[in-house]
This record gives C-alpha cells, sequence and structure tokens, in this order.
C-alpha cells in the first residue's frame, strides 16, 4: 500500500494509513457492540431476576434496530458525508456501552434500561458496519482486496479480545464489577472517533458518478451479490452463535472452557483466513479461492454434525471459521470490482443482506434442532444449505462476469 497524502484544514493526520487504523478500530467496536452484553446474560438473569425470554429478545432487538439502520442509512449517510456519519456512529456506541452500565440501575424498570443502551449501540454499530468498508474501499491503495480482508479480521480479533479480556476481568475483579468494564469497553468508540475526526475520508464516487437505488436494483448481478451475502452471513453465524453451546454438550466442559473452545477458537480460524488472504491476495484468484472455502465449509459442517468423536467435531467448527472467514470481505470485494458504480446504497444494501443472513442463520439451526429434541447436530447439519447455496451463487457470478 502506497503512503498518499491529503491536503486540506480537516485532516491533522494526512496519510490514508491512518484512515486505515482508525477503521480497524471501528471494526473493534462492531465486535464489542455484537459479542459484550451475550457474556452477561446469565448475570443479568442473576442480577435483576429478567426472564430468559426477554434475555434473547435483547439479541434480536439489537440486529433488528441494526436491519433498520442498513436499510435507512445510504440518504442519512450521502447527505452528511462519511466522516460526520461515522464519528457519529461512534459517539452512538460509546453511549449504548456506557449507558448499559448506568441505564439499567438509574431507571426503574432495569431491562428497560438496558433496551435503551441497546438502542444507541445498535444504532452506531449497524452505522459502522454500512460505513467501513466503503471507507477503505474509497481509499487510493493498490490491492484493494487485501485491505478488505485484513479490514475485516479485526471484527475476529475484536471478537477474541472481547471474550479474553472479559473473562480475565470477571476472574479478577469479579463478575458484579461488570458497569466498569462497560465503561472500559465505551473508550474504544470514545476515543476512535476523536481518530476519525483526524484522519482523511473520502467517499466512493464523489464526482457523482453513481447508480440511482432503481439502477442498483435491477440489476441480476447485484441480486447475485446479495445472495451471497445472505449466505456468507448465515453460514458463519450458523456456527459462530451455537459454537459454546456446541462446544459444553459436546465436551462436557464449563461454559469459561466452552467459549474459548467454541466461539473464540471459531474467530481466531476466521481471522487467520481473513489475514491469509490478505497477505497473499496478488497470487490469488479471489472466486477461485471463496469456492474453495464454501466447499471446505460444507465438509466442515458435515463434520460437526455427523462425526461420532466429540473431538473431531469441534476441529469441524474451527475449520468452518477457517472456511467462512473470505466469505464476507470477498463479496465486498468482488461487487466492488464488477459493480463500481454501486456506491455507498450497494454497500448498506450489501450489510442487510448479511445481517439477514446473519440471523436466519442461527434462528434455523435452533428451530430444527428444537424439532429433534434439542440435538444441535441436526440444526447444523441442515445449516449445510447456506455454504451450498453460496457455490451456486459464486457459480452464476463466474458465468455472467465471464460474459
Amino acid at each position: 500500500m502506497e503512503n498518499y497524502v491529503v491536503s486540506g484544514k480537516k485532516s491533522v493526520l494526512k496519510s490514508y494509513r491512518h484512515t486505515l487504523y482508525a477503521s480497524y478500530l471501528g471494526y473493534i467496536t462492531q465486535a464489542i457492540v455484537n459479542n459484550f452484553v451475550p457474556l452477561l446474560f446469565t448475570t443479568f438473569i442473576a442480577s435483576y431476576g429478567i426472564s430468559l425470554e426477554k434475555i434473547t429478545l435483547l439479541v434480536t432487538i439489537n440486529f433488528g434496530i441494526q436491519l433498520v439502520v442498513d436499510l435507512l442509512s445510504p440518504r442519512f449517510v450521502d447527505r452528511s458525508g462519511y466522516k460526520t456519519s461515522i464519528i457519529i456512529a461512534h459517539v452512538f456506541a460509546a453511549l449504548g456501552l456506557a449507558g448499559l452500565g448506568i441505564f439499567p440501575d438509574l431507571l426503574p424498570d432495569p431491562y428497560v434500561g438496558m433496551l435503551v443502551a441497546i438502542f444507541f449501540y445498535a444504532i452506531g454499530g449497524g452505522l459502522i458496519e454500512v460505513l467501513i468498508s466503503p471507507i477503505v474501499e474509497a481509499c487510493p491503495f493498490d490491492q484493494k482486496s487485501a485491505a478488505m480482508s485484513l479490514l475485516h479480521s479485526f471484527y475476529c480479533w475484536g471478537h477474541v479480545g472481547v471474550i479474553l479480556i472479559s473473562t480475565l476481568f470477571f476472574a479478577l475483579a469479579g463478575v458484579h464489577n461488570w458497569r466498569i468494564l462497560s465503561f472500559i469497553w465505551a473508550l474504544v468508540p470514545l476515543l476512535n472517533a476523536v481518530y476519525f475526526c483526524l484522519v482523511p475520508v473520502r467517499s466512493l464516487n464523489e464526482g457523482g458518478d453513481s447508480m440511482s437505488v432503481k439502477e442498483l436494483l435491477s440489476g441480476k448481478l447485484f441480486w447475485i451479490f446479495a445472495l451471497l451475502m445472505v449466505c456468507a452471513g448465515a453460514s458463519e453465524q450458523a456456527m459462530s452463535q451455537w459454537a459454546s453451546a456446541f462446544a459444553e454438550s459436546g465436551l462436557k466442559v464449563s461454559k469459561t472452557v466452552g467459549d474459548l473452545a467454541g466461539p473464540c477458537m471459531f474467530a481466531v480460524f476466521m481471522g487467520i483466513s481473513r489475514a491469509f488472504y490478505a497477505k497473499f491476495s496478488e497470487k490469488i484468484n479471489l472466486i477461485v479461492f471463496m469456492t474453495g472455502s464454501g466447499a471446505l465449509c460444507v465438509v466442515s459442517y458435515l463434520l460437526a454434525s455427523l462425526s461420532p468423536v466429540p473431538v473431531l467435531a469441534l476441529v469441524g467448527c474451527g475449520l468452518c471459521g477457517l472456511s467462512v472467514g473470505i466469505m464476507w470481505p470477498g463479496t465486498f470485494s468482488l461487487a466492488a470490482e464488477k459493480c463500481p458504480k454501486g456506491g455507498t446504497a450497494m454497500f448498506a444494501y450489501f450489510a442487510l443482506a448479511g445481517d439477514l443472513g446473519c440471523s436466519s442463520g442461527p434462528t434455523l439451526v435452533g428451530m430444527i434442532s428444537d424439532a429433534f429434541d434439542g440435538r444441535l447436530t441436526a440444526g447444523l447439519l441442515a445449516a449445510i444449505i447456506f455454504p451450498l447455496l453460496l457455490l451456486a451463487g459464486l457459480r452464476l457470478c463466474k458465468k455472467m462476469t465471464d460474459k
């Protein structure tokens, strides 16, 4: 990557490398928003007497608000600009994370306090998801697909960091001090908001030469990429969200060990996959790499669901993280290359499609498992439909782009 600079009074740190570093921290913020509260579910149940049904609804509301933000953000972002919007996103995320330690005890109903906090950080998380990829795509770097893959790996490292640091904090300070940790996590988006004030930020298609929403939605290639995004999100989260429970039930270990052996291992392997592609992208055909990853994903789901040996099933879980790593950032990179005039709306709608996959994948696993007397292996076997659809979508994509 070249060390491009810009002139102008609005940017103090003029190198676009700083924009990239701030974007890395943006995805770490996104990882905190999505993965910190689930670590506190049992604490909330014990401390506030909230039912499991209401606790589950917290996750649904978080992703639901992010879906709405994905849908509504293109018009707001294009009017306000990328820089203003990304700063606002981080302020909302910081307010929500800090509010998590304040609102439940401040309001008469603790559950309402949680909902208020989640409302704020879900808006921030949704905007971050929509904006970070196009911000990096707009940077004047060579090897955009490598930059995109490395960028998305920081979500994985953030996920791992949230699990490890939170687990260490709870072990040293006690779970009852979780409010202090929520304030500490809130510092990440707060400081990154200041960082984004200082770095240069460009927008896609700054000359105004971008597709209208109608033109975008009428293209067949757009819908193929949207399918890939749904399958990428579903293939990833169907395993990730159930990895801890899968490790606990299969290996009969504690929740702490289950978190480390399940979602933490999954996130590490997913991050390794993204970092690997970023390192060797010049020598790798992206569609071929994604096709190979899709095939490995099918194998990993088969291994996790059908292996009679628990340790081998857990290996399948790790392989799944390795296989899904390239799917999300790879689809973004392909779309940016094949639809260069898609603009902000394209990235926002792809984030929407990806989030639909993130919610539908775990839901399918849960529904099928429940129908088979709680057997998670049955649900994971059903989830094989997502990487299979992704492979079909990649085949269609190659057919159309070759023409």
